[in-house]
C-alpha cells in the first residue's frame, strides 16, 4: 500500500455510500454516479460526481494527518528564522468550511480556483463539493514552452492573492492547474493571520522552487521580480532552506538564491 494511502486511512464503505445518497438528495437524483480517483493525496478522499461536481470527502484521520503535517511545517519554518505561521484543524468540517472559504475569497479577489457549491458534514465526515474541471493539466504536466508561458500569471496570481492579504500557504506543481487557458489555484492551506511578510516570503519561495528545475532560476526569478520588489525577494531567499526540505520540491537551492540576490539588488539600483 503506498504510504499516502495508508496515513490517509480507508472510510468504511458504507460511510461513503451514505454520503453518494445525500449528494442525490441535495441535488434532487435518485442516485449518482461516483468515480473515486486515485489521487496522491494525504488530505481526502477524492472523487468526481456525475462528472459535473469534484467532491472531497475528509475524515478525522485527515485531520490528525493535517495536524502532523502541520507540526513538521512550523518547525521547518524555524529554518527560515521564523515562528511557525501554520494552523491546524479541530474537525473534518472545520478543514473543508476553511477550503470553501478560502477558494470563494480567491475568485472573488479576481483570481482562478474551481468554483466551490458547498460545504456539509455526514455522519463526522466533512464533504466539500467543487466545480469540476473535465480537462486540465498540472503544472508538472505541462512542456517547458508552456511553463514559460504560466509562469507570469503563477506570480500575478499569488501578487494578488497577498495585495489581497491573502496566503496560500502550499504551492506546489500538483495544486497548479491549467484549464482553458487559464491557472486554477487549489488546495490553500491555513494560515495564521498578521503574518503577512512571512507567509508572502513563503509562498514566493515555492513558487520559485517549482518554476526553477523548468526554466531556470534566473528566468524564474526574472518573472517573479515584474510583480515583487527587492524586499520580498530577499524575503522568499530566507525560505529556500526550509522548502528544500518539503518532498515535494527538488531545486537547485544555492543557484536560485543567487539569483534572488541579483534581483533584489537590481530592485535596488
Amino acid at each position: 500500500m503506498d504510504i499516502r494511502q495508508l496515513a490517509r486511512g480507508t472510510i468504511a464503505w458504507d460511510r461513503l455510500e451514505l454520503v453518494a445518497r445525500t449528494l442525490a438528495e441535495r441535488y434532487d437524483r435518485d442516485a449518482v454516479r461516483v468515480e473515486f480517483l486515485t489521487a496522491d493525496n494525504w488530505l481526502s478522499t477524492p472523487c468526481v460526481i456525475d462528472e459535473e461536481w469534484f467532491v472531497k470527502i475528509v475524515s478525522t484521520q485527515n485531520t490528525r494527518v493535517h495536524s502532523l503535517l502541520t507540526a513538521g511545517r512550523n518547525a521547518g519554518a524555524l529554518t527560515a528564522g521564523a515562528s511557525g505561521f501554520f494552523d491546524r484543524f479541530e474537525t473534518p468540517l472545520e478543514m473543508v468550511e476553511h477550503e470553501y472559504e478560502a477558494t470563494n475569497r480567491i475568485r472573488e479577489i479576481g483570481c482562478h480556483a474551481p468554483e466551490p457549491i458547498e460545504v456539509f458534514e455526514v455522519n463526522g465526515l466533512g464533504v466539500l463539493v467543487l466545480e469540476y474541471l473535465p480537462a486540465f493539466e498540472s503544472l508538472d504536466e505541462l512542456p517547458e514552452a508552456r511553463v514559460r508561458t504560466v509562469a507570469p500569471d503563477l506570480f500575478e496570481t499569488l501578487s494578488t492573492m497577498h495585495e489581497n492579504g491573502l496566503a496560500h500557504g502550499d504551492i506546489r506543481a500538483e495544486n497548479l492547474l491549467v484549464s482553458e487557458g487559464r491557472l486554477h489555484v487549489i488546495d490553500a492551506t491555513r494560515v495564521q493571520a498578521g503574518r503577512q511578510s512571512e507567509t508572502s516570503g513563503y509562498d514566493l519561495a515555492c513558487a520559485l522552487a517549482v518554476l526553477e528545475p523548468r526554466i531556470g532560476a534566473r528566468d524564474a526569478v526574472d518573472v517573479a521580480a515584474r510583480y515583487y520588489d527587492g524586499d520580498a525577494l530577499l524575503a522568499a531567499r530566507e525560505f529556500l532552506d526550509f522548502v528544500r526540505l518539503r518532498p515535494d520540491h527538488g531545486f537547485d537551492s544555492t543557484v536560485l538564491r543567487g539569483e534572488l540576490e541579483k534581483g533584489a539588488d537590481l530592485d535596488r539600483h
